[in-house]
């Protein structure tokens, strides 16, 4: 006699109980592997992490940057040092151009301060017979100045050697002297190391 159907699924009681003995079997093999899985990772923590057959876990590559080699590390501080010495040399041209007349001046007034009046132990610029200088850009230079009278025997001398000693000046291309009689000339431009030279203190 053939046992009763479950008109609930169709299966028989016999078949109903083989499937489940079947399932649980499964599942009991399942279980072991799992727990097989997480002892050995638990013995070695470096092995992957356990996950139920067939499941495929994503893998994150960690990322890392580029090694640079020996050659273009070179390479590139080559270049480096050719721009920086292009900067350098293209300073240098922008120093060559700009007015001189900064650094002129004080060279043209010790040029000056080299002539002396035949008559007076004292140089021209502290007897106080310079009354401008005037430095240009391109490298000239005006320079105006006066006698101690009109009549002096030194009126052409003077003049002379001040362009002489200011054409010495580097950076200097041309010299100009003018000799001018407005203000006149007195005393009181003379400086106080002339005054102390003629002992007129």
């Amino acid at each position: 006699m053939a046992p009763p159907e479950n008109p609930e699924n169709g299966y028989s009681e016999k078949e109903q109980y083989q499937n489940a003995h079947k399932n649980t079997h499964h599942d009991v093999q399942q279980e072991e592997k799992l727990t097989h899985s997480v002892e050995t990772f638990l013995r070695d923590p470096h092995l992957e992490e356990p996950h139920p057959e067939g499941e495929q876990i994503a893998k994150v590559e960690s990322w890392k940057p580029e090694q640079t080699t020996l050659s273009q590390t070179t390479e590139q501080e080559q270049k480096e040092n050719t721009e920086k010495e292009n900067i350098e040399e293209e300073t240098d041209k922008k120093k060559d151009k700009q007015p001189q007349s900064l650094v002129l001046e004080d060279a043209v007034i010790e040029a000056i301060s080299t002539v002396y009046d035949p008559e007076i132990p004292v140089n021209v610029y502290e007897l106080g017979l310079i009354y401008a200088i005037d430095l240009h850009d391109d490298g000239r230079v005006c320079v105006e100045m006066t006698l101690t009278a009109p009549n002096c025997p030194s009126a052409q001398e003077l003049p002379a050697q001040i362009k002489e000693a200011v054409d010495q000046v580097p950076g200097v291309c041309e010299t100009q002297v003018d000799i001018v009689w407005d203000p006149p000339w007195d005393v009181s431009r003379m400086s106080d190391e002339a005054r102390l030279a003629l002992n007129m203190f």
